[in-house]
């Protein structure tokens, strides 16, 4: 049985692993086609969690690879390239990992939310 949060990486609901819970990339349905599990709690600022989600995710991917990048390259490290591919990274990579840190997020909170 996988946990939640491998369900939520597969895109599937968290709760029964069904598919079919994306309206398209940047929506969920409403609920779970199969168990009926709402994906919009109704409450005011409930998807924040999922955009903190991504923010992190992206900063911390961007902190590695500058890293990499400085150590591997040192002395004479590429800054058009770090000029340049750390703000595209850091505006495209949250609309990338969209989904993926919604369903995360709905993993978190069913874990921790039991009752619903």
């Amino acid at each position: 049985m996988l946990s939640p949060f491998l369900r939520a990486l597969r895109l599937r609901c968290p709760k029964c692993g069904s598919g079919g819970i994306l309206r398209h990339w940047f929506a969920l349905v409403p609920a779970c086609p199969r168990c009926g599990l709402a994906f919009d709690r109704g409450e005011s600022g409930y998807q924040v969690g999922s955009y903190l989600v991504a923010m992190i995710a992206i900063e911390l991917l961007f902190v590695g690879l500058l890293a990499a990048i400085l150590v591997a390259t040192w002395p004479d490290p590429p800054w058009q390239l770090l000029q340049w591919g750390g703000p595209a990274l850091m505006a495209l990579g949250p609309l990338l990992l969209f989904p993926f840190t919604k369903t995360l997020y709905l993993a978190f909170d069913l874990t921790f939310r039991r009752e619903l």
